[in-house]
């Protein structure tokens, strides 16, 4: 069922929206209401119930059942994914979401009462810093700001061309040409400070960031060190095929990418239950890791 893809259908994003959470509350709670999109979406019971019929007649035909004694719909046998990949991550995203949310509204529709959620740290951005970041982006023009890092704690001036946002999973980064190292660059966007300035066009766009286009493939594979049924666990776990795990990203966000699978690929650690999984192709990666 995860292998399916989602098929693109020429409807309005909002109801596109609908379906999907049509689609996911009814296969991974199986039971879906016209209350969970009257309270998750502010919508009437009367749009609710149209909405669920044109699901059922439109995009996931034969996919669910009305079921009397539940007293609402249930994924048929044959449910097959049309607007989402049928993947548990599509709903644990969602209930990660509806958990952020229970701070602000009294009710969902979501029952939460058995999940918990552990935040993330909030790296604190300013609209009016990331407003002309994303302007300059779309644009492809130079933005004069000032930057801190590390190495130099007190603001720098600074003339960079951003192309592209990052989300590594702990934080966000801006891609971005950089004219004082004649390179393209990662900057934290909460290490801005003060307004960015948008200049001129620049010649510096996402095209000419080599290092950005190239594909890497990262090969990650149970710790041979580990017993066979232990690396078995660990291989069902991961999802991996023939043994291993196949990532393919870009090259750049290789680092972020182990760091998201806890993995450092200069250290074996001496117990494999430790870490567990390892990289099976290092050299392929060397040229793209930090340091």
């Amino acid at each position: 069922m995860g292998d399916n893809q989602p098929v693109k259908w020429p409807f309005r994003w909002d109801l596109l929206l609908r379906y999907r959470y049509i689609e996911t509350i009814a296969l991974w709670e199986g039971r879906l209401t016209t209350r969970h999109l009257c309270d998750t979406f502010g919508i009437g019971r009367q749009q609710a119930s149209k909405d669920i019929n044109t699901y059922l007649r439109e995009v996931g035909v034969g996919n669910l059942e009305y079921d009397k004694y539940l007293k609402g719909y249930k994924p048929t046998d044959n449910f097959m994914p049309r607007v989402t990949r049928g993947l548990a991550d599509e709903y644990l995203h969602l209930m990660a979401r509806n958990n952020e949310l229970m701070n602000m509204f009294e009710s969902l529709a979501l029952n939460m009462s058995n999940v918990e959620v552990i935040s993330h740290p909030v790296r604190d951005v300013k609209p009016d810093v990331l407003r002309p970041i994303m302007q300059a982006a779309r644009q492809q023009k130079r933005l004069d700001c000032d930057y801190v890092s590390l190495n130099h704690p007190d603001r720098e001036g600074r003339i960079i061309v951003p192309h592209t946002l990052v989300y590594t999973g702990l934080r966000w980064h801006v891609r971005a040409w950089c004219e004082k190292n004649g390179e393209y660059r990662d900057f934290v966007l909460s290490r801005f400070r003060d307004i960015p300035e948008i200049m001129d066009e620049s010649q510096h766009g996402v095209s000419g960031d080599t290092e950005w286009n190239t594909q890497v493939t990262l090969h990650i594979t149970a710790d041979p060190r580990l017993a066979a049924a232990q690396r078995e666990v660990i291989e069902m776990d991961y999802g991996m095929q023939d043994g291993a795990l196949r990532i393919t990203t870009r090259g750049k966000l290789i680092p972020y990418a182990l760091r998201l699978l806890h993995i450092n690929p200069r250290e074996q650690l001496a117990d494999p239950m430790a870490q567990q999984i390892v990289v099976a192709n290092r050299e392929d990666i060397e040229p793209w890791l930090f340091g």
